[in-house]
């Protein structure tokens, strides 16, 4: 799948993109539980789209990095569409 293809509230699989940014990393405290999210920027031929990182894998992925999405869900926020490994997925370098 191509991220021009992503729509909200979907699983959905990249074979191949870029982290072309990085945001900063924040921690939060919410429900009684801490822990750290950073939103990376990235790309392949047909597009770019936020991805969304919590806690451990906060600290895996750099800018320049290939990475491989499976089973990761797609949502909207504030308007723009974002990806993460949601529940049951995975990222990984490639």
């Amino acid at each position: 799948m191509k991220i021009k293809e992503l729509k909200p509230n979907q699983a959905a699989s990249l074979e191949s993109a870029e982290v072309v940014e990085a945001g900063e990393v924040r921690e939060f405290n919410k429900y009684g539980r801490s822990g750290k999210v950073c939103t990376l920027k990235i790309k392949d031929g047909s597009g770019q789209i936020d991805l969304t990182l919590w806690n451990d894998d906060v600290d895996k992925f750099a800018v320049g990095d290939k990475i491989k999405i499976t089973e990761g869900w797609v949502k909207e926020w504030n308007g723009e569409m974002q990806i993460s490994s949601g529940k049951n997925g995975k990222i990984e370098k490639v």
